[in-house]
């Protein structure tokens, strides 16, 4: 190594250092943050959590010290909270106190502006109310965006009987045919499968799912400014965000041109048009550095974990062919052959509304949940919380609540189902979190994936290239999310009536 490159570095971990006792005496008698495994200055507790599954280490943490306990990711504490009773009294009861996002550095490297889900305060009070407000306006829960979604489910099927019956991933069809739906409402259109800048946008987002399981990705949340000056994935995922940022920059540049105040045709319609609204208000949250954001959020967030659920749902099906059995029977009985499902249907297939959301329940796809933070200094049990702390809300712990779903590492829709076979409604079901942060787009997500993989099995059989014994249902994680290892199958046309 160059002497030069040398200095650097320990002059980085230098500053890292003194940042870190910076950190320690500034929190150091405001509070009694909750006990957890020792953390070493300056690199936490690097050295003792599973860099290869984080969340699966963190769940065995909690066995040790219980349902509230600190970890540190470097110099930064951060807090976990596990179980129902907790997640209720501090996501729920205590809404707003735990309403703040909490600041993870390798978010923080790739999040240039403010945006809907990493801005706090009421700059995000004010984009969230906005976001919502803009999406139910042009469809979200609604019929309109259901014919959308119906006519989205016609081209996936079309692209799946051209398989011929022969092996493929399904990642890729499954990945475009949601990231269209969301386009088609902050773009204003879907594009064709072949489209080169459709073809383009879903490269980036296997880029960035590739880089966001690398090792030093989750490095870079331990020691960030060392990181910085380490090559690795965290600067591709850095410049592959600003690559789609630049894609987005280009599409608002021609909503420019052909906006029509009085007739927004979605959500980059409506926001050049709040922009313009606010233009007098010198401290508006509402300008490009947030519209831009806020698109790149509202894409990421409504394709990625929909259409891994969908994958993930499909491996799930794969493994056990006699709950798809009872999914077709259901299928027959209640919907046919001769015409699209629809969200009516939901409530007549009792069987099949408890896979969607068992899938959901099994897979925990965001098992920590997104980082939270505290708005202000809270009394939690015996302890206090300074304001500022990151929260990990642990949904998983939830998900598989032993008392709520007995044996939860098994997947049996019979977890949403009463002893008639209706379905039944749980509390503990929380995959889209809860309280304040709740996903953004929960309802658009429950409606895609209930249509789409009911859409998916009126139309086809599946068929393993595995004997079902021999699939592995382990997922692969990155520092937030999880997601099948790579597959394929084979889907045969059934009959039409």
């Amino acid at each position: 190594m160059e002497p030069l490159g040398t200095a650097t570095i320990l002059l980085a971990m230098c500053v890292s250092f003194l940042l870190f006792f910076s950190t320690w005496r500034k929190r150091s008698g405001k509070g009694k943050l909750p006990p957890g495994p020792f953390a070493f200055p300056l690199i936490g507790n690097m050295l003792q959590l599973s860099r290869k599954n984080l969340p699966k280490h963190i769940e065995e943490l909690s066995g040790t010290y219980g349902p509230i306990f600190t970890i540190y990711l470097g110099s930064e504490p951060v807090v976990v909270l596990s179980g129902y009773e907790i997640l209720k009294e501090t996501l729920i009861n205590l809404g707003e106190e735990f309403s703040g996002r909490g600041s993870m550095p390798i978010f923080k490297k790739n999040t240039t502006q403010p945006g809907i889900i990493f801005s706090n305060g009421e700059q995000w009070k004010q984009l969230r109310r906005f976001a919502l407000a803009t999406l139910r306006n042009f469809g979200m829960g609604k019929k309109s965006i259901e014919k959308r979604i119906q006519e989205e489910s016609h081209f996936l099927m079309e692209r799946l009987r051209n398989t011929h019956g022969q092996p493929f991933d399904p990642t890729l069809f499954i990945t475009h045919a949601v990231s269209n739906i969301i386009c088609s409402i902050v773009f204003g259109n879907r594009f064709d499968y072949e489209d080169k800048k459709f073809v383009t946008l879903m490269s980036l987002i296997k880029k960035h799912n590739n880089y966001s399981q690398k090792i030093k990705t989750l490095l870079y949340n331990f020691l960030p400014t060392l990181m910085d000056y380490i090559p690795g994935p965290h600067h591709e995922l850095y410049r592959n965000s600003q690559m789609f940022r630049q894609f987005v920059l280009e599409r608002v540049n021609m909503h420019k041109e052909s906006l029509d105040p009085n007739s927004p045709q979605d959500f980059i319609d409506a926001f050049l048009i709040k922009i313009n609204e606010e233009q007098k208000n010198g401290h508006s949250n509402f300008h490009m550095g947030s519209l831009l954001q806020s698109s790149v959020e509202l894409f990421f967030a409504g394709t990625g974990t929909t259409s891994t659920t969908l994958v993930f749902g499909l491996l799930i099906l794969l493994k056990y062919p006699e709950i798809e059995e009872k999914v077709h029977e259901e299928i027959n009985r209640v919907i046919g052959q001769s015409r699209s499902p629809c969200m009516a249907d939901r409530s007549q297939m009792p069987y099949t509304n408890a896979v969607v959301h068992e899938i959901q329940r099994f897979i925990a796809i965001v098992p920590l949940g997104v980082p939270r933070a505290v708005t202000t200094d809270v009394h939690l049990k015996q302890y206090v919380i300074p304001k500022g702390t990151t929260i990990f809300p642990r949904l998983k712990s939830v998900l598989y609540d032993r008392t709520e779903f007995p044996n939860p590492e098994q997947f049996n829709p019979g977890h949403f189902l009463d002893e008639n076979g209706a379905f039944k409604k749980s509390d503990f079901f929380m995959p889209f979190s809860t309280g304040k942060r709740i996903c953004v787009g929960e309802s658009l997500a429950r409606m895609e994936i209930f249509l789409l993989l009911t859409a998916l099995l009126q139309n086809f059989t599946l068929k393993p290239v595995l004997d079902p014994k021999d699939i592995d249902l382990m997922p692969v994680t990155s520092f937030i999310t999880i997601a099948p290892k790579s597959y394929q199958l084979c889907v045969l046309p059934r009959e039409r009536d």
